[in-house]
């Protein structure tokens, strides 16, 4: 065990800035009052500050404050404060044996004690409050990442890239020649694998990256549909020279195509627009979906609810997500704020 581990084990860091407090305090105050009690007179001063500091750090704040209970921890804060400055204006009243001084102008003796012992106590209750918002956000910093590394490692341990990649291109010359339908479709499944495992390790990507991986998903998602389904896409020429998280919307066009509408006498489509206005980058996607149709997830899909998470990390308070669910479409509209 190193020396910091002991220190912070024991609290000698308290004990230390209490002893320089006790010191300085005595320095400043001692010849006001007898030779023989000024030390006894500190002390009972440092050590009513101390309790005052520890209740409220270390019972009021955690109890009472973290648990939302706001009108009972204003309520026992003052009555605290007040009741220990108090007892302090007792105790040394009979340490210097005037028992009249506890008594004698109220008013002034008030201010001296109790409000001093106030802005003490809060500039303390204030340190204590910034010390757990950084131990809670390094906390939540380490296990985004620690969860982060944990799941890319079990991806990585399910899937050999090298050998996944061998695999496709063995498969791709066993296709015959002339079939090159079949051919670009495996082209464009092995450049969505290659993104997502070795594109995607940034925290941010091109857009035009993120784009052409749509476009890659897109083009295998029509695959699987006939001529009853409509898939338009729109990409403004001005999307392009900047970067956002990888893989983020992806997520709304997987939604769109999962629960598009199987009608055989109706139009069905998804739609996807991506444009930059005034510094954003706007995208939408609609489809046309059934209003009886059933689905094991909750509404707008575990994808959705998953971005939505990752929307309020990554850019706080710089999106807009509108989701307009009616009976006959499903559309998402986000403004992402390029900034």
């Amino acid at each position: 065990m190193n020396l910091l581990s002991i220190i912070r084990r024991y609290k000698l860091d308290h004990l230390l800035g209490w002893l320089i407090l006790f010191g300085g305090w005595h320095f400043f105050r001692y010849q006001d009052y007898r030779r023989d009690i000024g030390w006894l007179i500190t002390a009972l001063k440092v050590v009513d500050l101390a309790l005052m500091v520890y209740i409220t750090n270390y019972l009021l704040i955690p109890r009472l404050l973290y648990k939302k209970k706001y009108v009972l921890f204003g309520i026992t804060y003052v009555v605290v404060i007040t009741g220990f400055s108090f007892l302090k204006m007792y105790l040394e009243a009979e340490i210097m044996n005037r028992h009249s001084l506890f008594f004698s102008n109220f008013k002034a003796r008030f201010y001296d004690n109790v409000i001093p012992h106030i802005l003490l106590v809060s500039t303390g209750a204030a340190f204590k409050l910034l010390m757990d918002y950084a131990r809670t956000q390094r906390r939540l910093g380490e296990m985004s990442k620690e969860k982060s590394e944990a799941e890319l490692n079990f991806l990585k341990s399910q899937i050999n890239p090298h050998f996944l990649f061998n695999s496709l291109n063995s498969i791709y010359f066993l296709i015959d020649k002339n079939n090159t339908t079949a051919r670009q479709t495996l082209l464009q499944f092995s450049d969505l694998l290659r993104y997502q495992l070795y594109d995607c390790s940034a925290d941010t990507i091109e857009i035009e990256k993120e784009i052409t991986y749509l476009q890659d998903f897109i083009r295998l998602q029509q695959l699987r549909k006939d001529q009853h389904y409509e898939v338009d896409v729109q990409v403004e020429p001005d999307v392009k020279g900047f970067r956002i998280t990888p893989l983020l919307l992806i997520p709304f066009v997987e939604n769109a195509f999962k629960h598009i509408s199987h009608y055989s006498n109706q139009r069905n489509f998804v739609q996807v627009t991506m444009a930059k206005e005034n510094g954003s980058f706007r995208f939408v996607v609609e489809n046309s979906k059934e209003n009886f149709h059933r689905s094991t997830e909750p509404p707008g899909g575990i994808g959705l609810s998953n971005v939505k998470r990752r929307l309020e990390l990554l850019y706080p308070r710089k999106y807009e997500l509108q989701i307009d669910n009616n009976d006959a479409t499903f559309k998402v509209a986000l403004n992402l704020h390029l900034s």
